[in-house]
């Protein structure tokens, strides 16, 4: 069925609809993914929360959707756009289409689409809002390109333990949207991990006596979260800490510096990424529309630790004196690659160092 997807800039591309909600408009923020696989990781990252997503490499879902790949229970996109959307799958651990997947979760599958085009109008002018629609003229609004604080929307509201009584370093990953690889990077290490809320307090983290500290990945626009800064500085200057994607913003947002949003962000399995300590260059996986402010961090303790190659900005942190390095990209790597995987043994090599210490940021 044609359906159409309508851009905040005025561009219009006619597609066809492979899932069957034919007569409904979804709207969102519309951003490109320049990774050859991993839509299933894509389609399942919270980061990706109420944004239509357009997938560069040509053909989608060839290998159709398992049970082993969800970085979280359900898909978070509003919408998929793709050049060519392949339902005759094949793949020995595939149970089922992309288009039965998105189909159970109510998820637009918009095929047949120019998507360079698409990507061009992204590149030009940046990330904007667009609607998905079955009508041939539709007015997009713009002004709601920061949209609403969705982090209570994919944060969990409980304590919730995993490999307790096992692990030999107790790491709480704070929730502002995590993906489970991450909660696997550290269980693989033999870590007993607590899950806790976003907004959890200091003092209730401090009762259950972690080891280290973890600052998850989320969605939407760092700044929304300006009323928790008080309480993460709490956190991240009394225990050894990394923070990944939005962690590593509200880190730097925490201690003093300033974020803000990028034309189209970063999204994809290929941004290469140089650590300024080693001189080594890492293939990474990204997703952020928003970037630490590099100038900001004059006057902080804050120190550029990662950089990327292509654009120059600020991809990693360090702390001068205390026990706290951020990543802006994921080196969970699900989906992949796994070249920047060492920086969990680093963290853990960072709590061991630092165990026991009392001295706190001023």
């Amino acid at each position: 069925m044609k359906h159409y997807l309508h851009l905040a800039n005025g561009s219009k591309f006619t597609g066809k609809l492979l899932t069957t909600n034919s007569n409904n408009f979804f709207s969102g923020e519309i951003v490109f993914y320049t990774g050859m696989a991993g839509y299933q990781e894509v389609l399942t990252d919270p980061s990706y929360k109420n944004q239509i997503v357009v997938f560069t490499y040509p053909l989608v879902g060839n290998y159709g959707i398992n049970e082993e790949d969800f970085e979280s229970k359900q898909p978070h996109v509003a919408g998929v756009v793709v050049y060519e959307g392949n339902m005759r799958y094949s793949h020995y651990q595939a149970k089922y289409s992309l288009k039965e997947y998105l189909d159970k979760w109510n998820i637009p599958l918009l095929s047949n689409v120019d998507t360079r085009s698409v990507v061009k109008n992204i590149r030009l002018e940046g990330s904007m809002m667009a609607t998905i629609s079955p009508m041939e003229k539709v007015s997009v609004d713009n002004n709601n390109m920061t949209g609403d604080n969705v982090i209570e929307s994919v944060s969990t509201n409980t304590f919730q333990g995993y490999g307790i009584g096992e692990g030999k370093k107790h790491i709480v990953l704070m929730d502002f949207g995590y993906k489970k690889s991450i909660l696997d990077s550290l269980l693989n290490r033999n870590c007993q991990v607590t899950v806790v809320p976003f907004n959890t307090k200091c003092e209730q983290i401090k009762a259950i006596n972690p080891d280290g500290v973890l600052l998850s990945n989320g969605p939407g626009n760092p700044e929304q979260l300006n009323y928790l800064l008080g309480n993460l500085k709490q956190i991240i200057t009394n225990f050894p800490t990394m923070g990944i994607c939005l962690g590593h913003q509200l880190t730097a947002l925490a201690l003093g510096a300033k974020t803000r949003k990028m034309l189209f962000g970063h999204r994809g399995a290929n941004q290469p990424v140089i650590d300024l300590t080693t001189n080594k260059v890492y293939m990474s996986s990204q997703n952020h529309s928003y970037e630490v402010y590099e100038p900001s961090l004059k006057g902080t303790s804050l120190q550029v630790r990662f950089r990327n190659v292509n654009d120059g900005t600020v991809e990693g942190l360090s702390h001068k004196e205390l026990p706290i390095f951020t990543v802006q990209h994921h080196p969970e790597a699900n989906p992949g690659p796994l070249e920047s995987m060492h920086l969990f043994d680093e963290f853990l090599q960072m709590i061991n160092e630092y165990s026991g210490r009392e001295k706190v940021y001023a």
